[in-house]
């Protein structure tokens, strides 16, 4: 494996995945029990995007992948790794692979991490140890959900928060390390809260054994102890990420969330003394991407202009395990 010396991360280019399909929170009303005003009133939501028949996990997340490198003038060939943050895969045995092969990164040795809605932030600080060790020097990060999979349409405490989509940004090596700072935690004392289980289905298999071929279930989730998880959580691993980084909140130009609920924004950005202005969210209109969220809404504020070159960013991503993380970068 050749060392490359440049051992710092930048951040050059993002992009998304562009779904035709908007489910709105009327539509919804045709469903369940619930209203627009309901839904937009607890959660910040108006619409929420679902994948076709003729749309996969792999589909969306080459798009984004394919928009991520395009706006960093990076041909796929050049692409040493591609990290895909998602837990709903078209194959459980994974899908970076069939992405890989899609984009033509014929080069590049590609595996899933799951992390659920933590699984971008974990993905791009599993990328920079790659790049900080000088084994590679072109990466590509993607998170990609395709939830409506996974999601118990009649439940209404659950169907209007979740939508599909795909984010990716492109790292390169670099001279001066754009990562500043991050921290990563998980407690599975806490893994009830938020769930997509598998439930067994006993078969016999002879007349003395049994083999469990079941499937997995819908989404399940305790809101209110993943609201109190959040708002306590994401502010203290911000704090410690920033200190990492050698900054304060008056530091950043951006605060960029999972886009779990917008009360959760709200919370946060209260408790971190960061104005409304300079929180970044697009959960009116894409609603719970999971690993997607991040990136998605990140490529959206640097496609309209919001983020600029050179701009600080402090991310946190939290949810299913529970896990959660914060990492602070500068874009460009």
């Amino acid at each position: 494996m050749v060392q490359h010396t440049k051992t710092g991360v930048a951040l050059v280019g993002s992009g998304s995945a562009h779904l035709p399909i908007a489910v709105t929170n009327d539509d919804l009303s045709q469903v369940v029990e619930t209203s627009d005003e309901w839904i937009a009133t607890r959660t910040g939501i108006r619409q929420r995007y679902i994948a076709t028949q003729q749309e996969s996990l792999v589909s969306l997340a080459t798009s984004a992948g394919t928009a991520a490198l395009e706006m960093s003038n990076t041909q796929p060939t050049d692409v040493d790794l591609i990290i895909l943050a998602t837990s709903t895969p078209d194959d459980l045995f994974g899908s970076a692979a069939q992405v890989q092969a899609n984009l033509g990164a014929s080069h590049a040795v590609a595996f899933d991490l799951t992390a659920a809605c933590s699984g971008f932030l974990f993905a791009l600080v599993t990328a920079a140890q790659y790049m900080r060790t000088g084994v590679y020097k072109t990466v590509l990060v993607i998170g990609a959900d395709v939830l409506s999979r996974w999601t118990d349409w009649s439940d209404r405490r659950t169907c209007v928060l979740f939508g599909d989509g795909a984010g990716a940004v492109v790292l390169k090596a670099s001279d001066r390390d754009r990562l500043l700072g991050f921290d990563l935690r998980s407690d599975g004392t806490l893994n009830g809260c938020l769930n997509l289980p598998y439930q067994a289905d006993s078969q016999a298999l002879t007349s003395d054994k049994t083999v469990q071929k079941g499937t997995y279930q819908p989404v399940t989730m305790n809101g209110k102890e993943v609201y109190r998880f959040a708002v306590k959580r994401v502010p203290e691993i911000i704090e410690k990420a920033l200190f990492h980084a050698g900054l304060s909140t008056d530091g950043i130009d951006w605060l960029l969330l999972h886009q779990a609920n917008q009360r959760i924004l709200d919370a946060v950005a209260e408790r971190l003394n960061v104005p409304k202005d300079r929180v970044i969210s697009n959960m009116g209109r894409h609603g719970n991407t999971s690993a997607a969220s991040i990136p998605l809404a990140l490529d959206e504020a640097v496609r309209d202009g919001r983020i600029k070159a050179g701009d600080v960013i402090a991310s946190s991503g939290f949810g299913a395990g529970l896990s959660w993380g914060a990492a602070i970068f500068e874009w460009g």
